[in-house]
């Protein structure tokens, strides 16, 4: 086997696409397999975004374009940061990726050195903290507790703060636990940052898929998160586009030019005729995405009395996403032995949770961006699976 180079040693990686995996290998022999494991909306990308793709193609969106994005599009996007946080945004802030992971990348790239902090929420999305790792840095992972709701602790992410802490990760509605941050919680932890040694890394993804309202909070509705926010979005979960992998950040001012300066280095730039067809996302009907959300929050509202009525586990509500976080400690085994087992015995496949962290031990995550009839499927054989465990 070839010599790698040790950096790749601190590269993690995603649990859903492994599982998922397995599980296409299991369908390949004929078993039915219920698709909890993988974030990923079970509907189409709306026709009208489509649409305009096949319409930028023929225009002749083929070629190469600006780094950091078309001007255009960063002006589209602009506007609806605007719009959905009432805020100030300037389409020079924004630097257009190939999917929102990028962010992430850049983010730590261009801030962190070895041994500096970065604090990141756990459980929480493993890319955070592969990309830390990557990074050199001192990893400082915050607990987020289910008597706390999974909500972040505030008072505890002050004492963890030091002079050394470069970035700070915070992802709300949340990646598993579907928790959701207060607009007082978000501005309590924008004061932890200066914009010129300490930035926010604000995952706001989940942004719309909010069950208390048409939006979850925003960092980015106070003015001075400006300068010291990178704001991460996208279009995978909202509209149902995460095979046309784009996303992209609103950054402060000094920090566009490295982040542009990184994505040469890496691809270029997000292809041309995407770019150009998520202005219609933004600009044209928004039906389809509040009718999926609505499914989501049917489904949600069917999951939880399931989950709470089985023998074993059980689990809190999330206020947004499409995840379950189901507390499985009273089964008195490892995560991932669950996991394997429900896989392999009852044919769901789901996250073991400390695939998203240490603190995830003791937990599963089930997605429910899947079918009524595959949830139900799913949660009957889950249920008669378990009883043997128990």
């Amino acid at each position: 086997m070839a010599e790698l180079a040790k950096r790749l040693e601190n590269l993690g990686t995603e649990g859903a696409f492994e599982v998922l995996a397995r599980a296409k290998a299991l369908e390949a022999q004929g078993r039915r397999v219920v698709h909890f494991e993988i974030g990923e909306p079970d509907f189409d990308t709306p026709e009208n975004i489509k649409k305009a793709a096949y319409e930028a193609l023929e225009k002749g969106y083929t070629h190469y374009v600006p780094a950091a994005g078309i001007p255009e599009v960063k002006a589209a996007y602009a506007d609806y940061v605007a719009k959905t946080r009432n805020a100030k945004v300037d389409p020079d802030q924004i630097v257009i990726t190939v999917g929102a992971k990028p962010i992430i990348y850049y983010t730590m790239m261009a801030l962190v050195d070895p041994g500096d902090e970065v604090i990141y929420p756990d459980p929480g999305y493993p890319i955070y903290e592969s990309a830390a790792r990557f990074a050199g840095a001192t990893l400082k992972p915050i607990v987020l507790r289910e008597e706390n709701g999974f909500r972040l602790d505030v008072d505890e992410l002050k004492r963890m703060v030091t002079p050394k802490t470069k970035v700070i990760v915070i992802n709300s509605p949340h990646n598993p636990t579907g928790s959701a941050l207060t607009k007082e919680e978000l501005k309590e932890i924008l004061a932890l940052a200066d914009g010129q040694k300490t930035f926010i890394l604000m995952d706001e993804l989940y942004h719309r898929i909010y069950y208390k309202g048409e939006m979850a909070p925003s960092m980015y509705e106070f003015e001075e998160a400006r300068d010291k926010v990178i704001l991460m979005e996208g279009f995978s979960k909202i509209y149902a586009m995460t095979g046309w992998r784009l996303g992209y950040g609103v950054l402060p001012p000094a920090l566009v030019p490295w982040f542009s300066r990184l994505q040469t280095n890496i691809y270029s730039h997000a292809p041309a005729f995407i770019q150009v067809a998520s202005m219609e996302a933004y600009r044209g009907p928004q039906d389809a995405s509040k009718a999926m959300v609505d499914e989501f929050k049917r489904r949600r509202d069917y999951i939880v009395p399931r989950i709470n009525s089985i023998k074993g586990i059980h689990c809190l509500e999330p206020d947004g996403a499409f995840y379950i976080w189901i507390n499985i400690k009273d089964l008195k085994k490892p995560s991932k032995e669950v996991a394997d087992y429900l896989l392999n015995e009852a044919g769901v496949a789901l996250l073991a949770g400390n695939s998203f962290g240490e603190s995830g031990e003791g937990y599963i995550r089930i997605s429910y961006a899947t079918s009524m009839e595959n949830i139900q499927w799913g949660l009957d054989q889950m249920e008669k699976a378990l009883a043997r465990l128990v």
